[in-house]
């Protein structure tokens, strides 16, 4: 089943008004990005049918005009049930399990977040006369630093990249001589635009252009954008292309496919970056996903001094404030080189 005959299929269960914001304020995001807050919604209707609303048989039943009555004691009842919270699910035996959920305050606030959009949107279209969400305060969240890779830990990881054969024996090897190329322009590509791994993967044959040295991404939200490659970038892919194009299992038009010729999924990408990464020694779990790749990218450009707006527009961040993690990040790294040259003792 596709993922957008899930999303259908999911939708199917729930209210119509859902259905139809699901469709209109997340048009052009992905299809897990909609069932996500779907999900999150679905999570609110369930409560407010166990605790407000219980003369409601099925979620579907629910209407706007219900939303109309949810209060603000509604909601801050609903954040203090997100902490921890029993639901049922059916196996394919027709079994019902009761499993109990648990949110830490990231995941409180994303809930709180599907429910405030649904919300907004229902107000925007005149359907409920206010949005009580807005009076709704998210919990702060204290988010752990992530750090970029180190200069040796990029080396570390293009070497193991591009010379498997010193790392590699038996099947391993077998099996990396076999995407070698793709994964050395996938990587390369990753570090030298700063794109997200869902932009990566998504990249069609007709979207490259060597004439102009680019190759166009949809951005979050749905808005395309073109990326200009670094040379290294393009050479490697040019090398790929010219490998790709004559894939005889080639099942469709991307131009990253797996060794069945299908597109690669991300989670494909991160497995295999988490390899690499463990084979060189590096285990730091936020620094063995993809996104360690794009902070990087980031880090990089503002430690050449690229001013931070144009590092945002790279980035295909709409909010500057985003970009600004990335110059904390680097900030730190040069309060440490600061404080490593201190001499307490002043100059003599």
């Amino acid at each position: 089943m596709s993922k957008y005959s899930k999303l259908m299929q999911f939708l199917k269960n729930m209210p119509d008004f859902v259905f139809d914001y699901l469709a209109v304020a997340y048009n052009g995001d992905s299809i897990n990005t909609q069932i996500g807050y779907g999900m999150d919604i679905k999570v609110f209707l369930e409560y407010l049918k166990k605790y407000k609303f219980r003369e409601i048989e099925n979620i579907e039943d629910f209407t706007p005009g219900h939303m109309e009555e949810v209060t603000l004691r509604d909601l801050n009842t609903f954040t203090a049930y997100l902490r921890e919270y029993e639901t049922e699910i059916t196996t394919l035996d027709g079994k019902k399990i009761k499993r109990i959920r648990k949110n830490d305050t990231l995941g409180i606030n994303r809930k709180l977040s599907g429910v405030r959009g649904l919300f907004s949107y229902l107000y925007k279209n005149d359907l409920i006369s206010q949005n009580v969400t807005d009076k709704v305060d998210f919990k702060k969240v204290h988010q752990k630093m992530k750090r970029p890779l180190t200069t040796q830990e990029t080396i570390k990881l293009l070497d193991v990249i591009y010379n498997g054969e010193r790392y590699y024996e038996g099947r391993d090897l077998a099996e990396y001589e076999n995407r070698k190329q793709r994964d050395i322009a996938l990587f390369t590509a990753y570090l030298g635009t700063g794109c997200r791994v869902s932009e990566l993967v998504n990249i069609d044959i007709k979207d490259v252009s060597f004439e102009t040295s680019s190759f166009i991404v949809k951005r979050k939200g749905g808005d395309e954008q073109e990326i200009f490659m670094p040379v290294q970038v393009e050479n490697e892919l040019l090398l790929y292309m010219e490998e790709r194009i004559k894939n005889e299992n080639a099942k469709d038009d991307a131009v990253f496919i797996s060794r069945l010729g299908k597109r690669m999924s991300a989670q494909a990408v991160e497995k295999l970056l988490k390899k690499y990464c463990l084979t060189v020694g590096i285990t730091d779990s936020d620094k063995t996903r993809p996104h360690a790749l794009r902070r990087t990218f980031a880090c990089n450009l503002i430690a050449d001094g690229v001013d931070i707006k144009m590092v945002a527009e790279l980035m295909g961040h709409k909010n500057i404030e985003v970009t600004h993690k990335y110059y904390t990040q680097y900030a730190t790294e040069k309060r440490k080189e600061v404080m490593h040259n201190f001499n307490i003792q002043g100059s003599r």
